[in-house]
């Protein structure tokens, strides 16, 4: 199934998002601009593209796992959401984990993936009760499990 994602490129140099792999949730994202993270260091890497979601879907930018596992690289706030109605510049807070080196992106690099996902809008209703689970206000461990 697929769903008609209205894009404007702000960069003819970089491409538009691309899914790799057929079958693949996420498409590609790539920056626009070169940067250097140093160990630790946080940075705002634009994607040169700002897209129109139909009401009723979001995207969600997701950290790149291969740059996770080789280099330390992640999203400071992961999963980035993008509202239907956000028109700006699609934007990703990198993040360097690395304790040690530095990681360069150069122009064009990918950097996050994209995944376009249908949303729900919830009716918030206050009760002065909530029904019971199996779970409960039980949180953080409290399976057991590491």
């Amino acid at each position: 199934m697929t769903v008609a994602v209205l894009i404007k490129r702000l960069d003819d140099g970089v491409p538009l998002p691309a899914y790799a792999k057929g079958g693949d949730a996420g498409a590609d994202l790539v920056t626009r601009i070169d940067l250097t993270l140093a160990p630790g260091e946080r940075a705002l890497a634009p994607t040169g593209i700002s897209i129109a979601l139909p009401d009723g879907y979001g995207a969600f930018v997701h950290p790149r796992s291969g740059l996770a596992i080789k280099h330390g690289v992640s999203m400071v706030n992961t999963p980035g959401t993008v509202d239907a109605g956000f028109r700006g510049e699609l934007q990703v807070i990198l993040i360097n984990h690395d304790p040690k080196e530095s990681i360069t992106f150069k122009r064009g690099d990918r950097i996050a993936q994209l995944v376009i996902q249908r949303v729900e809008r919830a009716e918030f209703i206050e009760v002065s009760e909530l029904p019971g689970s199996g779970r409960g206000a039980n949180g953080f461990g409290s399976t057991g499990r590491a």
